[in-house]
């Protein structure tokens, strides 16, 4: 990285928003240009606290460090964002974020992308030989897609029902299933994702 295109602040300070690779925002800090090199040397983000007047490697104290993956700057170069891999929550209260709650939306949706990847590592794991996603992945995509049917017609059983826990179980299941499948067929939630996306930027144009 090229520390003299970038924009610091008249302090000589960058802003850094951190990200997990499921797409999770985890904090907002200041780095200065040591600590931009400390963070590319060791591989564990560093950044200069402003109340401190020093610098500090996120986690050196709870053990919840920040393994970088790789650093963008924005458009301008006055902007950074830190990919990095979270080794534990990442806010001092205990939390995964910074900037969400407990039932917020950012928290839970990137989560269906660490569960995509837990599972697609499954696939191969010699240490989880026999586990029941393993036995599925073995049983090969009719089995699977079986399995799907099977959960969708749960659905619509508890969705008859007034057991709203009961409902979201079922339709949990029905998600993890055809994520297996998704999997199994060489694809992803995210594709999936990113279909719905174009239908709706199509039908947006269209009524536009």
């Amino acid at each position: 990285m090229n520390l003299d295109a970038l924009q610091f602040n008249p302090d000589g300070l960058i802003p850094g928003i951190v990200q997990s690779p499921a797409g999770e925002v985890r904090m907002l800090a200041w780095l200065n240009r040591e600590a931009l090199r400390l963070t590319l040397d060791t591989g564990f983000v560093t950044f200069w606290s402003r109340a401190r007047k020093a610098l500090w490697v996120k986690g050196e104290t709870s053990g919840n460090r920040l393994r970088l993956i790789q650093i963008r700057p924005d458009c301008d170069g006055d902007a950074l964002l830190i990919l990095a891999e979270p080794e534990g929550p990442t806010c001092h209260r205990g939390t995964d974020s910074c900037f969400d709650g407990a039932e917020s939306w950012p928290a839970t949706l990137p989560w269906l992308g660490r569960l995509e990847a837990l599972l697609e590592a499954r696939q191969t794991s010699a240490d989880l030989a026999g586990s029941y996603t393993q036995r599925l992945f073995a049983q090969g995509v009719d089995r699977i897609a079986k399995k799907v049917v099977e959960e969708a017609g749960e659905v619509v059983i508890a969705a008859k029902n007034e057991d709203r826990e009961a409902f979201l179980g079922e339709a949990a299941d029905l998600i993890f299933h055809l994520d297996l499948l998704l999997l199994a067929k060489g694809a992803s939630l995210l594709e999936v994702a990113e279909v719905l996306q174009r239908r709706h930027a199509d039908a947006t144009g269209r009524t536009a």
